[in-house]
């Protein structure tokens, strides 16, 4: 077996060598022109925006800090700006249903002229109707009909008088009553008169009134129908008044829209209700009204228009982010007002949502904050898969609502929507929803990380320096650019990939300039930043979250949380794990213990059974128990009982770093050889033995270190990790200090063996050609102690036995 040996510093330093920068500070370098290591994203970007097919739409996905939202930007605004401006979108009074508005669409910029040229209109009519009424000649004709009214009922009326005369009656007309009186020589008989007349006369005036009665009635039913007439003439008159002031008005606006039907046909139907409604116009001439926003008001709130969406400030198609995707935000609302305790609504209440306003181009939403509002998904996969933007409360989708209220017209839907998010919440939907993958076919995936070369560190060099003078921050010598670049390297824990979180690179930028110029804040000017200003701006983020870790270390150096960092002690590992307190993320040692005894090869995982112990981590303890009976307890019954613990950990564990530091807690108590408590030791394990990769790996050397560091390091101090970690090592400069001299020291190991020895200072064991293990091995011990376990279980159950066999005997006997 091949002896671990300790890693070289040299190893840990230079991530950035390989670029061969040849600039001083980021003056000297062009600013970058793209976004480095999204090909990928880019070319999903173009491909979406061009398409122009259903269901194109997009998600972007990655987590924050990407510049995701960036890049989205300037694709979006240059495709925005070769499209034409969308159209404007209004809502107009429908005069033969009015609860259900209509709508229409115009060129970008004309809707608030025509909206403003209906006001204009309404004004001039205002005007011109009531000066129309006021002329001689509307004067002149109604009298003219008045006249002749009046002329015809006399004339009938004394026809009819002039027959009653010859008839011996007189015709008495008054504003009460019309009737015929008995006279004699011209003069009307008075009843005591009538009564002495003889029984000739009074059947001679009898038969008569009778006639003349019916032509009275007749005569009456023909001054209704003159009557009639003569109003039909004046409603006749009055139009054409009417007519002859409006149509002229109504026929310029007609002429200036005569490209859109819609709304030719609506200035038809409007002039006739203008015609129809005459009488309101005349009435309000010197009416006084105004809007509530102070406005000018014109009369006729149902020739209002309301312009729902006004592109003219748009050089190109819309791009809309709606920050809060609420229901009503999306797809518009229908406002009401309380007029007498009542709620009432018209057509000029309708708001637009995020829908009508993104109408012909892009609109951008956060699909988290999308799903977490009420039916704002399922509103906008309505809208999506239907193509038209149909205005509904949350109340009424939901069929919770059941009051009358308008139905404005639905309004056609263009639009490119663009979901950006988690790829979790991508998985999710695909999986979840099935209309998710017809509706936004393209995923748009940003890269969290890029390839480590030559090109990618000069690129991002160049995204540097663009962002240092875009920020208006001082310049940075290349030694701060390569601390920039190795903290991004260290973002993500590997020196083979660069880190493409851009926000928190421009983060540090910021906070480096702020304090390269606290400390020089006597000088006039900066000049430059230097490393060891991004280096305090490192460390300053660590300082500004570090309470909890402070905390905790203190704890251990009072001996509250006992961690040994020298002396040996039997089945006592030194582990690792990770805490993360906000964006701060730091590593607690924590020791393993193990107890063994006879039993039935069951290994107990106490942070199991006490329900803290999370399934990784209770696979990583199933592994090692797997391993431990393929590995030793070949030939015999694997007759040990074991558990394992974290001591003085009291909250959830999880994960299976800590599978090697168990096995070898578990080793060291079968054998009984003590353990090094000098080093603490991380690593996963297979069931054959081979060390995996852990995450943290850094926090998690830096976290042993701290602690040795206060208690004072002995130089025999250090941390055994996996091999396939080494490229994951990006440590603090004063830890590859200590182990560049001999102060600390890191351990590369490839299996579990490696980590025995280093751990006993004794040689693990390999099987020989027999299958044994050397007689001075830690295998060779843990597998005697299992035999020795074994063979005592096996007396054990025999003794067991025959004392059953006796007792069964004496049983008999006393039977």
């Amino acid at each position: 077996m091949t002896q671990s040996k300790a890693f070289s510093a040299l190893q840990l330093r230079s991530f950035c060598d390989q670029a061969e920068f040849n600039f001083k500070t980021t003056d000297d370098i062009p600013d970058f022109e793209g976004m480095v290591g999204q090909e990928r994203a880019i070319e999903a970007l173009s491909f979406a925006v061009e398409i122009d097919k259903p269901g194109y739409n997009m998600y972007l996905m990655g987590s924050a800090g990407l510049g995701k939202h960036t890049l989205l930007k300037r694709f979006l605004d240059k495709a925005s700006s070769e499209q034409s401006p969308a159209d404007d979108w209004c809502y107009i009074f429908n005069f033969d249903e009015p609860q259900k508005p209509k709508a229409i669409s115009l060129p970008a910029g004309q809707g608030h002229k025509f909206r403003d040229d209906m006001r204009q209109l309404v004004r001039d009519l205002q005007t011109a109707i009531p000066n129309a009424f006021e002329s001689e000649l509307y004067y002149t004709r109604q009298q003219e009909v008045r006249d002749s009214l009046k002329e015809q009922t006399h004339a009938a009326f004394n026809s009819l008088a002039e027959e009653a005369k010859q008839h011996d009656f007189i015709f008495l007309r008054s504003d009460e009553e019309l009737t015929f009186a008995a006279a004699k020589d011209g003069k009307r008989l008075s009843a005591e008169e009538y009564e002495k007349l003889s029984a000739k006369d009074k059947q001679h005036f009898e038969k008569f009134i009778t006639v003349l009665e019916e032509r009275l009635n007749n005569l009456i039913r023909l001054r209704t129908q003159w009557q009639r007439e003569s109003r039909e003439k004046t409603t006749e008159i009055n139009r054409e008044v009417g007519m002859f002031a409006a149509a002229h008005l109504i026929d310029e606006v007609k002429v200036k829209y005569k490209e859109i039907k819609a709304i030719t046909t609506y200035l038809m139907d409007l002039q006739e209700d203008v015609i129809n409604g005459l009488y309101e116009f005349r009435e309000q001439e010197h009416a006084d009204f105004s809007f509530d926003n102070g406005e000018d008001f014109f009369g006729f709130q149902h020739y209002e228009i309301n312009l729902i969406v006004d592109n003219k400030n748009n050089d190109g198609a819309p791009v809309v982010y709606e920050n809060n995707p609420m229901h009503q935000n999306l797809l518009g609302r229908v406002e009401y007002i309380s007029q007498m305790g009542t709620q009432v609504t018209d057509y000029r209440f309708i708001k637009s949502g995020a829908l009508h306003k993104a109408n012909g181009g892009y609109l951008i939403i956060d699909a988290q904050k999308l799903l977490t509002q009420p039916n704002s998904w399922e509103a906008l996969k309505r809208v999506l898969v239907a193509k038209k933007i149909n205005i509904e409360s949350l109340g009424d989708s939901a069929g919770l609502v059941n009051t009358v209220s308008l139905e404005p017209e639905p309004i056609p839907f263009d639009t490119k929507v663009v979901l950006v998010g988690s790829r979790a919440l991508y998985y999710l939907l695909e999986e979840g929803d099935s209309a998710f993958s017809e509706l936004f076919k393209v995923e748009v995936d940003f890269s969290e990380s890029i390839d480590c070369s030559k090109e990618s560190l000069n690129e991002y060099a160049q995204v540097i320096a663009t962002l240092v003078r875009k920020n208006k921050l001082a310049a940075f010598e290349q030694d701060a650019v390569k601390r920039v670049i190795e903290y991004g390297m260290r973002q993500i824990e590997d020196t083979t990939q660069l880190s493409t979180h851009m926000r928190s690179m421009l983060d540090l930028l910021i906070e480096a300039d702020f304090w390269a110029k606290k400390e020089n804040k006597s000088k006039a000017t900066i000049q430059t930043v230097q490393r060891k200003d991004v280096q305090t701006a490192i460390d300053k983020q660590i300082y500004r979250a570090d309470r909890s870790r402070d905390q905790i270390y203190d704890e251990i150096n009072k001996g509250i949380i006992r961690i040994n960092i020298s002396g040996e002690k039997v089945a006592t590992v030194n582990g690792l794990f990770v805490i993360e307190t906000g964006r701060l993320e730091f590593a607690q040692p924590a020791r393993i213990t193990a107890n063994v005894r006879i039993g039935d090869g069951d290994i107990i995982d106490i942070e199991r059974e006490v329900e803290l112990g999370g399934a990784l981590h209770s696979k990583g303890v199933l592994i090692l128990s797997s391993y431990l009976g393929a590995h030793y307890a070949t030939n015999k019954p694997f007759s040990l009982s074991a558990s394992l613990v974290f001591e003085q950990s009291y909250g959830s564990v999880d994960g299976d770093s800590a599978t090697v530091g168990e096995l070898c807690a578990l080793v060291s108590a079968i054998s009984k050889v003590p353990v090094k408590q000098s080093f603490a030791i991380t690593g996963s394990a297979d069931q054959h033995g081979n060390v995996q990769a852990v995450g943290g790996i850094n926090e998690k050397i830096e976290g042993f270190f701290d602690i040795c560091k206060q208690q004072g390091l002995t130089g025999k101090q250090g941390v055994i990790f996996p091999t396939t970690n080494i490229p994951h090592l990006i440590l603090r400069d004063d830890v590859v200090d200590a182990i560049e001299n001999k102060q600390f020291v890191l351990y590369p190991i490839n299996n579990v063996n490696e980590a025995i020895s280093l751990l006993t200072g004794l040689p693990a064991g390999e099987r020989n050609a027999e299958g044994e293990f050397p007689e001075n091995s830690v295998n060779h011990k843990v597998e005697q102690r299992l035999l020795e376990m074994a063979k005592l279980k096996h007396e054990d159950h025999h003794k067991d036995e025959h004392d059953d066999h006796e007792d069964d005997k004496e049983s008999k006997k006393d039977k």
